[in-house]
């Protein structure tokens, strides 16, 4: 078995009391911690879900209340998600000069933080849109803290445990809206679900030699030559076409929407077919990009789509 990174000898220096920090840079440290460009995917996909199961007279406030309380919810569950890892983010380059490892900011004040936040944004949501999605909020944060992140150092299936708290946003925009889990809200959580695979994989990819010194048994780290991860990369990738069409059988769109979603599904299939025979960074890369652009231009195609028929 490999040993934990809690069994550094560099660990024990974590939780050392943290001194004469300038406030204004203890102020950008606390939000360094919420992680603020990872959570504009989240919220961008928030927001698409609760316009897609709202009714054409939906009050703008609602949305603001969704919007601010998801928001919360998602920088705890990032804070907390950085407690719980500070021992190896400190072993790995990307992440060493992170509050946490850095020795900026103490466990026990982050701690309290992250917990804060979420329980702020879970009143907010209950108040301000509705109890229901209060709740899918709290499980959001509860299956990322408690399940994704411990199971990041024991298997490499852990990608596809994180990918159920990261597709769960939509499921929160829709029941705000909505105030049901009805089966719209479940295909929104399928295409965010299936489109996170190819996204995780290229990033494990790129930073694999990352996760190695960590102890983190991702796929390119226990299959390094990197055949199953290209593999994989390119399965999730073809699956996630058809279930990007799943919103025209559930009448959410039209025409327009399915062909601009073949266009979209077709590019990232390509982009991984390149990656899994190259496994090269730059194709990684290219595909990571290409992920992240991917998500935001399907809702814009969808919504467009939805309110145009």
């Amino acid at each position: 078995m490999t040993p934990t990174p809690a069994h550094h000898s560099d660990a024990a220096s974590l939780d050392l009391p943290v001194a004469g920090t300038p406030a204004r840079s203890r102020a950008a440290d606390f939000v360094t911690l919420t992680k603020p460009r990872l959570n504009i995917l989240v919220l961008l996909t928030t927001v698409a879900a609760y316009y897609l199961g709202a009714d054409a007279d939906a009050q703008v406030m609602s949305l603001i209340h969704t919007i601010a309380g998801t928001w919360l919810v998602a920088a705890g569950a990032s804070a907390l998600n950085q407690v719980w890892e500070r021992r190896t983010d400190k072993l790995m380059r990307r992440t060493r000069r992170r509050p946490l490892p850095d020795l900026r900011l103490q466990p026990a004040e982050a701690a309290w933080f992250g917990i804060a936040l979420t329980a702020a944004g879970c009143i907010w949501l209950w108040f301000g849109a509705n109890p229901l999605a209060s709740g899918v909020a709290l499980l959001t944060m509860v299956s990322y803290v408690l399940c994704y992140t411990p199971l990041k150092l024991r298997t490499s299936l852990s990608t596809i445990v994180g990918a159920v708290p990261g597709a769960l946003p939509a499921v929160i925009g829709w029941a705000a809206a909505t105030n049901t889990l009805s089966v719209e809200g479940w295909v929104l959580f399928a295409i965010v679900f299936m489109w996170q695979m190819p996204h995780f994989l290229a990033i494990a990819w790129m930073y694999r030699d990352d996760y190695a010194q960590a102890g983190i048994p991702l796929l390119p780290v226990v299959e390094p030559d990197g055949r199953s991860t290209g593999r994989q990369t390119v399965l999730y990738a073809v699956a996630l076409v058809p279930v990007t069409l799943l919103p025209t059988l559930v009448n959410l769109s039209g025409p327009h929407y399915l062909a601009g979603a073949i266009v979209l599904g077709a590019v990232i299939v390509w982009l991984s077919v390149e990656f899994a025979a190259t496994r090269t960074l730059a194709a990684a890369r290219r595909l990571f990009f290409a992920t992240i652009l991917y998500l935001p231009l399907l809702w814009v195609v969808l919504l467009v789509d939805h309110f145009t028929r």
